[in-house]
């Protein structure tokens, strides 16, 4: 009896050259500070495509890179994680972003998308979306154009074919700098399966603070998945009459002070993995509404999360 094949994702969106940046202390300003400095692979769909691959299932990242040597490595070392590549080439310079990480983890961000959202609906080829099992696109790939058109017909390639749509909501700046109300409308054109948040993005998006109002973004998708950093997860989806909305806490394994860029990515990635891996005794449709399936996702997501932190993002050299 042949080995099923593994569930394959395809990501679509930013594979970019991350500066992560560690001052030894408080950045005062007009003088130096110590510190480290380094480059690596980072970009939203990468980092899900390769932890997805890692993990054990087989994926694929549909971007758009620089003519330039940094795009060269970046897709040579995405290669080399085992996922297929689909990039198309911009004039523009291949995409950065520089994460600077404080004394507690915590990290802020400046970047220069570059070529990462030059990828137009005409780049798309059918072919790169043949096989899906899940289309994944971060909300970096909705929020700007030509990219956003063009994870919109990824999505109703995908879909026709019986694949699941998620969405990461990413980042609350990006939300917000193109407008909450028209944010939520290109979501709902791309109407989802699943939708992950964190705290401050699901604040942001159902303009409510706490973790009651997360069952809000069920709007927006029959699945939600609102990760709480240290503290875990909550998994929301539409029960029966008598229970409307059905969740489930699930807590996460706490890693000290550590740089948890991409961590979220990580966590996307195996829960997307271990619920296409239901499908062996049940459809996805019936596994997005299972407690039991729902939670084993959750502790998928986090095991992969907290092995993408340890094992750290690969370096480029340039």
């Amino acid at each position: 009896m042949s080995k099923p094949r593994p569930p394959h994702l395809v990501a679509i969106g930013d594979l970019l050259l991350d500066v992560v940046i560690r001052p030894a202390g408080p950045i005062e300003r007009g003088t130096d500070v110590p510190g480290t400095l380094a480059f690596r692979r980072g970009g939203s769909a990468a980092n899900v495509a390769a932890a997805f691959a890692r993990a054990g299932g087989s994926a694929a990242l549909i971007t758009s890179l620089g003519r330039d040597r940094q795009g060269d490595r970046l897709a040579a070392s995405l290669r080399a994680d085992g996922v297929v590549l689909h990039a198309v080439r911009s004039g523009a310079p291949s995409g950065r972003l520089a994460a600077i990480i404080d004394e507690r983890g915590e990290r802020s961000f400046v970047t220069q998308r570059g070529a990462a959202d030059d990828l137009r609906a005409a780049d798309i080829k059918a072919a790169w979306l043949r096989g899906t099992d899940v289309l994944h696109v971060p909300a970096y790939s909705l929020l700007a154009e030509p990219i956003g058109s063009a994870a919109l017909l990824a999505a109703e390639l995908a879909r026709d074919q019986g694949a699941l749509v998620s969405v990461d909501l990413a980042s609350a700046g990006p939300l917000l700098a193109f407008g909450v109300r028209r944010a939520r409308a290109r979501i709902a054109e791309l109407a989802p399966g699943a939708l992950f948040a964190n705290r401050d993005e699901a604040a942001l998006v159902v303009r409510q603070t706490g973790r009651r109002a997360w069952a809000d973004l069920l709007e927006l998708a029959p699945l939600v998945v609102a990760k709480d950093g240290a503290w875990g997860c909550r998994v929301l989806w539409h029960g029966d009459s008598t229970a409307p909305v059905q969740q489930i806490d699930v807590a996460a394994q706490r890693m000290g002070r550590v740089d948890s860029t991409g961590a979220g990515d990580a966590f996307a990635a195996g829960f997307l993995l271990a619920l296409l891996r239901s499908d062996e005794s049940t459809s996805v449709p019936a596994a997005i509404s299972d407690a039991t399936t729902l939670r084993r996702a959750a502790l998928a997501g986090h095991r992969v999360a907290a092995d993408a932190l340890r094992r750290g993002r690969p370096e480029i050299a340039l």
